[in-house]
């Protein structure tokens, strides 16, 4: 059954939140069970911890009863918020992130398949570095190569060559991308300490950091919410780019998801570049 939840219970464990609006079926399951094994994992090494899930359904949601149930048997506490429409992807989020107390929050896109032990690694991690307030994880593709990421301040050059240009023609730009996307830097051993921006389909906070930063920016409705998010914790805590902590991500840009999404992209990049500043070439 669907349902306003109550707000959260003060834990000192793990928040997941999780948007969907007319997810992948197939891929949300397989999020669904790997989340299950990834926090089966992490009580087995910290007994009793609390986790809490929260999908946020924005549209669209299956019937997930029997995966939740499955997950409630884990151990997992699991809310659904639902009858509020389609408000986008970061005031979704937000709508989670308002409720929660725990000690860290994962910010989840229905399209990761989570590492056994990734949820045991970041946050063994973020338990001994105080300094950090985000963690992004080592991301790969079906194929297993690694997807790049992080990110350098963009411009709109390399916005649109990534975005919108087919593979042929971006072939021409491959160092500028590599530049953008700190293939210089990113690897699968090297944690790198202050990547500039991280990708919001994992991103695994301190919640007090999330707290004071308030989530999400919900101006935005798609796309750069979490170009935003990243820029403005660098404010207030570092950020890390720790690749023993693994995903698989299934997850597509905008221009090949048509014409809605290019409009998205577009509204939503124009907020972020008049926000933090306009670059060109």
């Amino acid at each position: 059954m669907k349902t306003k939840s109550a707000p959260i219970a003060e834990l000192e464990g793990l928040s997941v939140s999780m948007v969907v609006y007319r997810p992948d079926v197939a891929q949300l399951l397989e999020t669904l069970a790997s989340l299950g094994s990834a926090c089966t994992a992490l009580q087995a090494v910290r007994p009793g911890l609390p986790v809490m899930l929260c999908i946020v359904d924005n549209g669209g949601l299956p019937d997930v009863d029997h995966p939740l149930a499955l997950l409630r048997d884990r151990g997992v506490t699991c809310e659904i918020v639902a009858g509020h429409g389609n408000v986008g992807y970061g005031r979704g989020h937000n709508l989670a992130i308002t409720q929660i107390a725990s000690r860290y929050h994962l910010v989840l896109n229905p399209d990761i398949v989570l590492d056994g032990d990734s949820l045991v690694r970041g946050v063994e991690f973020l338990e001994t570095h105080a300094e950090v307030g985000l963690l992004t994880p080592r991301i790969g593709n079906e194929n297993g190569n690694l997807q790049y990421l992080c990110r350098r301040y963009p411009t709109l050059l390399d916005l649109f060559v990534r975005g919108f240009l087919p593979t042929r023609a971006r072939r021409l730009f491959a160092r500028r991308l590599e530049r953008y996307e700190m293939q210089d830097v990113i690897n699968q051993r090297d944690v790198v300490w202050d990547p500039p921006i991280v990708s919001g389909c994992f991103m695994l906070f301190r919640t007090s950091v999330l707290k004071q930063l308030a989530g999400f920016d919900p101006r935005y409705f798609l796309y750069f919410e979490d170009y935003d998010l990243s820029l403005r914790t660098h404010r207030v805590a570092r950020i890390v780019y720790y690749p023993a902590m693994q995903v698989l991500h299934h997850g597509g840009g905008a221009a090949r998801k048509g014409g809605a999404h290019i409009r998205m992209f577009l509204a939503s990049a124009i907020r972020f570049f008049n926000r933090f500043g306009w670059k060109w070439l």
